[in-house]
Formats: structure tokens, sequence, C-alpha cells
């Protein structure tokens, strides 16, 4: 059947400068493997799909695939979604407040003068990095491990671990070449380095990740990594909110997430969404 269908640019003020999200609306009646097929058919990070909520405080239910596997949660198809969903008549229950519902539960959005924001979900693995897995991370970064500034797990679904470089020149100079790793773990990594103080933006941002075949990939914009990102740095002092941080440089990209934080230490991640294509699709 023909289906309801956006492809979103998030997290650019720009259209074509963000990371591409493709959404499919009135997901019913499809199954998990024609998912996860017409994901892979898109050869976007991630495809996510628009269900009726079964949580009576959702608005609505999405379920959200990369190229490797279906993730309990995911930051610029968050927003990505929740943009299409509003864009396609959505009328949430709570003006100034969307929830959304997917796999790792209940995800608060709002609306503000930067467009949407998601509310950064708890960490599901924290703390310290082995110290024999970030020699493998020095390796696979292709720089000595006392450039290595700091590293931690920041898994908030994806299974990211963090970085933490000297500054945003060394992330942008990274070639991260992914035959490098003889490890077991799966490969998902944030780099993150400052910029001067009075620059544009605080941070710069970059992250690459195995796809299914085990080839290394970058993401143009990710708002998982920039949220736990956020809670590392504004938990250990390093960084201050609110912020904008700078991701995509590298691949001709210009994502601009957009970091604050509430009185209570809840941590916002947010930024504009534009819809860029959008018509049916007959699955």
């Amino acid at each position: 059947m023909r289906r309801r269908f956006q492809q979103v640019d998030v997290f650019s003020p720009v259209p074509f400068s963000g990371n591409p999200l493709a959404v499919v609306l009135d997901a019913d009646g499809l199954s998990t493997e024609e998912m996860r097929q017409f994901s892979r058919w898109t050869n976007l990070s991630e495809t996510t799909f628009l269900l009726p909520p079964t949580l009576s405080e959702a608005d609505y239910r999405v379920r959200i695939f990369s190229l490797a596997q279906e993730l309990p949660f995911a930051g610029h198809p968050t927003l990505g979604s929740c943009h299409a969903w509003l864009a396609a008549g959505g009328v949430p229950r709570d003006a100034g407040r969307i929830v959304q519902e997917c796999g790792a539960g209940l995800i608060p959005i709002r609306r503000g003068e930067y467009g949407l924001a998601f509310a950064a979900p708890p960490l599901l693995r924290t703390g310290p990095v082995d110290p024999a897995f970030v020699e493998q991370l020095a390796a696979v970064l292709g720089i000595g491990r006392g450039e290595i500034v700091d590293a931690t797990w920041a898994d908030n679904g994806p299974g990211w671990v963090a970085v933490l470089l000297k500054d945003a020149d060394a992330v942008l100079a990274l070639e991260p070449d992914f035959s490098r790793y003889s490890g077991d773990e799966v490969l998902n990594i944030g780099i993150v380095g400052p910029y001067p103080p009075g620059s544009e933006c605080a941070w710069e941002v970059r992250a690459v990740f195995s796809d299914e075949q085990g080839t290394m990939r970058e993401d143009p914009v990710t708002g998982s990594l920039n949220a736990s990102l956020a809670q590392w740095l504004l938990a250990t002092g390093r960084a201050t909110a609110p912020y904008v941080a700078s991701q995509g440089t590298r691949l001709g990209r210009r994502g601009r997430p957009r970091i604050e934080q509430d009185a209570d230490g809840t941590v916002w991640v947010g930024g504009p969404a534009i819809t860029c294509i959008q018509g049916e699709v007959e699955l």
C-alpha cells in the first residue's frame, strides 16, 4: 500500500547541509523485516517508521533503524520524526510538549526559539574505558595514546564511546581507519574537541561507526552522541550550557546542534529540521 513519506534534513539551518532522515508515516502493518529492508534501501544512517502509541502518555510511537540494526533511541531520528509527524498534521496532547514513544521509553520533545529539542535520555553505560581499549581507539584514529585527553563510555542506545582531544583542529585532522582495529567490541566512536573561546561553536564533534558489513561510516550530525557528550562535558565541568556544537565539517555539512540545560540538570539537544522531500512510498 502507499504510505506517506518525508525526507527531513536535521540539525542545519541550511537545507541539504545537515543529516537526512527517511520517515515513513502510517507504518501500521509493516513487519520488522519490511522495515529493515526499506531502511537498507534508503542507504541513510537512519530510517524511522511512525506508528500509533501503545502508552497513553505518548503522542506517537517510532521505530528507528540504522543500516545495521534497530535502535532503541537516536537523536536526529527523534527530532526528524517529530518534525515529520507535526508537518503531517499531528496534534500533541500538550501544545507545548510532544512525547515520543520508542525503544528507550518516553522521550519528551519541546518546541522553542531554535527548533525542536529532545531531553537527553539516561545513559545505559558510563564510566572509564579499559586502557587496552583506549589503545585500540588511538590506533583506529591514527594518533598516539598520549593525544587522547580522556575517554569514557557515553552510551544512550547506539553504543557510543567518547574520546576527548585537545582541540577542534585535532578532531578535524583525524583520518580514522577501522582496519586498524583488532578488538571484539562493535565500534561507535564519538570524538570531541574544543574551539577557542569566542568562536561561533564551542566544540567540534565527529561520529564514526561500523555498518552491517563492518565498514566504517561517518555520520554527518548525531543527536544521540551530542546528548551523551553534553552530559559528560557538563558533568565534568568542561562545558557550560547553553552552547552550540559543530559537526559534519569534514563531510561538507553544517550541523549545529544546540545544547541547553534546565535548572534540574536535564540536558536538551535541539536544532532545526526541514522537510526536503515529501510524497508517498509503496510498501
